[in-house]
């Protein structure tokens, strides 16, 4: 689908790190360049055209994602520099202001570094609990796992709406019912899905959403934090400066502004939110229902083909992600990338930023190849070839 539309697929590449970040279209690098060489500007500073042409595109942005996730009012979009800075502001700006002692936190041994350090960070500075939801065979979380572990004193549940290793899409609407019937907090990092599958915040009724827009066709530096209003009205900026003040005196006495500028101090990343902006329109010509449609059969194939490789071990084979994760016996895992590699293909391989969920996979290092609408079916062969080579061992040698 759309490979024309990505002049880096022009050669020999096989790209299967969509996981990590994806490929850009052209459509997008032209609204960025558009930017730097037409209209240079900073936003929210200028009185002149250029600068409130970059404010009116700006804004636009944050109404196309405020549409694209269904959130309910623009004000409930903050601009960040990506997931992990999204989810540190959430955890360092809210929930350090109203969790106590004793109070615990939810997450599962399957989520990526930036949903766990800054909880453990918390634990150490306010004396919460942060314990995890058992996985099942197939290292998914279900609703009745998680009623396992829930107590009086569970506050929050921070879990991906898809895991970057596992893939596994989880029951995110089912367990922000069970969650808010018991006044818990429910926050989702949604890198993983809302580039792969249509995403409604309002329909999951999650509190906190957030994701970032390198992995779904735009630039790097730019994520987004979706939180309810009400919430958002009571966090506190963890970055002060300019842009987020109404005014301030020599005595100290400040005014703040309001919802989402309160969050977005200084200079943001301007060209990136642009870049955005052109991606989200993007993704929509496309339609986010052929995209996830596309991975779904894209996956089938490639889990079955995969299958045919002697000493293929693969770990997440019932996921429904176009996140596929394996190993070949006796083979290493980043030897094994590196030799496929040689041929110009492109998979992950280590431990993918989720350095506990070795307790449940029981091995550190896995190779992960991740799928997305500009992969074919052709590859997957390719790859399969070049696997089925029976001198593989001696090659990495």
């Amino acid at each position: 689908m759309n490979r024309d539309d990505f002049p880096i697929l022009d050669g020999t590449l096989i790209y299967f790190d969509n996981g990590a970040t994806t490929l850009k279209p052209r459509e997008m690098v032209k609204a960025t360049d558009d930017y730097y060489l037409k209209y240079t500007a900073n936003a929210h500073r200028g009185d002149y055209d250029n600068s409130l042409k970059v404010d009116i595109a700006y804004e636009t942005t944050r109404e196309k994602v405020r549409k694209f996730i269904h959130a309910g009012k623009m004000s409930e979009i903050i601009f960040t520099c990506g997931t992990t800075d999204s989810l540190n502001l959430m955890v360092f700006g809210y929930f350090r202001q109203i969790l106590k002692k004793g109070d615990e936190v939810l997450l599962t041994k399957s989520e990526h570094a930036s949903n766990i350090l800054p909880w453990f960070e918390l634990e150490d500075e306010l004396g919460i609990v942060v314990k995890y939801i058992d996985l099942d065979d197939d290292y998914k979380v279900t609703l009745d796992a998680l009623k396992k572990v829930v107590t009086e004193k569970t506050k929050v549940i921070s879990i991906a709406h898809i895991t970057n290793v596992v893939g596994d899409i989880r029951p995110i609407k089912e367990i922000t019912k069970y969650a808010h019937e018991r006044g818990i907090y429910v926050a989702c990092d949604g890198s993983q899905s809302v580039a792969h599958m249509p995403v409604d915040v309002r329909e999951l009724d999650v509190d906190f959403f957030a994701f970032s827009a390198h992995k779904m066709c735009g630039p790097t530096g730019i994520g987004v934090l979706y939180g309810k209003e009400k919430y958002l009205n009571n966090m506190k900026p963890v970055r002060y400066g300019g842009g987020m003040n109404a005014s301030f005196l020599p005595d100290g006495t400040r005014v703040y502004d309001d919802i989402p500028t309160l969050f977005e101090a200084g200079t943001q990343n301007i060209a990136g939110v642009i870049g955005f902006g052109a991606t989200l329109d993007y993704l929509n010509k496309i339609g986010m229902e052929n995209i996830q449609k596309y991975e779904r059969e894209l996956r089938s194939y490639a889990i079955k083909k995969l299958r045919e490789v002697p000493g293929m071990i693969l770990y997440n084979e019932k996921s429904e992600s176009g996140i596929i994760t394996f190993n070949m016996k006796d083979i290493f895992a980043q030897d094994l990338a590196i030799y496929l590699n040689k041929y110009h293909i492109c998979v992950r391989a280590g431990n993918h930023c989720a350095k506990i969920l070795k307790d449940e996979l029981k091995i550190k290092n896995t190779c992960r190849m991740s799928l997305y609408f500009y992969n074919t079916k052709e590859e997957i062969d390719r790859m399969v070839e070049v696997l089925k080579n029976p001198n593989i061992k001696r090659e990495i040698i």
